[in-house]
């Protein structure tokens, strides 16, 4: 019963955001409600990719209030996007990167990497994230 309520919940929360802010969140991700994504100023610039799971605590910004600057925050396909994890404005994460916790992204990293610490820095590449959002080991 629990899992039968997480599914319902899990995909409702993407299609809100998607509908009310006009983010553009794919359908397949899984957004936790307690995840913070910017809602403010500039929401259509969040794009998250299919099968990419944000996690409670992150925060995803696409504007900065004290630059007047509004760009695309771009994550793509297959990401985890670890607790309290910081993405800042015009960062493009690539297919497959996982953001640890607690890290401060500043800057756009490739696919198949995996970042930590802050400023984020690559500490594996060569990595695989499945649809469940579990890292395969190669």
């Amino acid at each position: 019963m629990r899992k039968f309520v997480w599914n319902i919940v899990s995909s409702i929360y993407p299609r809100f955001l998607r509908t009310v802010y006009g983010m553009n969140i794919d359908l397949k991700s899984v957004i936790s409600y307690k995840a913070q994504l910017d809602k403010s100023i500039n929401p259509k610039g969040i794009n998250i990719g299919a099968h990419t799971w944000v996690l409670a605590g992150a925060l995803v910004l696409s504007h900065d209030h004290s630059r007047s600057l509004k760009v695309d925050t771009v994550i793509g396909d297959n990401c985890i996007i670890g607790v309290k994890a910081i993405i800042l404005p015009g960062v493009i994460l690539g297919d497959h990167v996982v953001v640890g916790a607690g890290s401060v992204v500043t800057k756009s990293f490739p696919s198949h990497t995996v970042v930590v610490g802050n400023p984020a820095k690559i500490i594996k590449e060569g990595v695989v994230v499945n649809n469940k959002g579990q890292i395969v080991l190669n």
